[in-house]
């Protein structure tokens, strides 16, 4: 689990996309940001110098405030916010640096960034992006996949045929996101983003085959980078069980909670003869279905009713 981000790296991974130039406060590269203070310290936001954040941003109504208080006012103002824990400051919208600003966070190590963009543009990519670095971790072992268009977790014991079931979906028009290990993040109370981890990206291991280079293979398509996780497929063996104990309504259906978000799963037995591939793709189309508000369950259940009572009333 990663809840530190050092300031150097946020830089490397921003500047471009957020013509970001680094002004000031080089000495403040190997800080950290650190998500464990967030609740008593925001990460990111407006220019408050009350409770300051650890990244402030200064926009052009902000400067403007600023501007128009005396040397002696605006220089208390300034002072605030090197008081409390505050990382970084980003001057939004090419907004000029204040006097001796640049002198004043290099001696307070606090990083001091210049963008072109708007106030509001930075605080939506930097907030997406802290989300992502900074969410609660967790590696679990299967095969994540877009089936149907939503992010499912093949698992189930080794040797149960995860790899060659993953194999025929993406034969079948699915994509593969990752083999063996994928990484789930928590990036809200609701939701699980799940990659995989950049030295088995594109590759799935086949027993008998070896290694596939799946985007040598099929192209580019075949390949999604990350998605949200959906449900939950677990792979078991068929028994005498799975035909006595489970529900010929519902399915073998259940919840595996995720760090501490419930996922919906789907047990599907593992026998001769039955295709896999198209079971898979049916319980990923039926949890879209349910994720609308429909159940076939319930839509059976309501016929059966309506069934019972027109042949009680004859």
């Amino acid at each position: 689990m990663s809840t530190q981000l050092a300031i150097s790296e946020l830089y490397e991974q921003l500047k471009h996309r957020l013509d970001i130039q680094w002004l000031a406060g080089r000495n403040a590269g190997d800080s950290y940001l650190d998500d464990a203070r967030s609740g008593d310290i925001g990460l990111v936001g407006h220019l408050n110098l009350i409770h300051a954040n650890q990244i402030q941003l200064i926009g052009y109504r902000e400067a403007q405030y600023l501007k128009q208080l005396s040397a002696d006012a605006r220089k208390k103002k300034i002072e605030h916010l090197f008081l409390g824990q505050v990382a970084i400051l980003v001057l939004a919208e090419h907004v000029e640096p204040f006097e001796q600003l640049e002198q004043r966070c290099d001696e307070a190590q606090v990083a001091l960034f210049r963008s072109s963009l708007k106030t509001y543009e930075l605080l939506s990519e930097i907030q997406f992006f802290l989300a992502q670095e900074l969410a609660e971790q967790v590696v679990l072992h299967g095969v994540f996949l877009e089936v149907a268009g939503i992010g499912l977790l093949l698992t189930g014991e080794s040797a149960i045929g995860k790899s060659e079931l993953a194999l025929e979906l993406v034969t079948r028009g699915n994509r593969l996101i990752a083999d063996d290990a994928p990484i789930f993040s928590r990036i809200s109370p609701t939701t699980l983003s799940g990659e995989s981890p950049e030295l088995l990206q594109d590759f799935l291991e086949v027993r008998g085959l070896g290694i596939l280079n799946i985007r040598a293979m099929f192209g580019d398509a075949s390949i999604k980078q990350r998605k949200y996780l959906r449900m939950v497929v677990n792979l078991v063996p068929m028994s005498d069980a799975h035909f006595n104990e489970g529900n010929r309504l519902e399915g073998l259906s259940n919840e595996k909670e995720i760090l501490g978000i419930k996922v919906p799963e789907i047990t599907i037995p593992v026998a001769p003869g039955r295709d896999l591939a198209i079971l898979v793709e049916a319980a990923a189309r039926n949890q879209i279905l349910k994720t609308n508000g429909y159940s076939a369950a319930d839509d059976f259940r309501v016929r059966l009713n309506n069934q019972i009572q027109s042949q009680t009333k004859e």
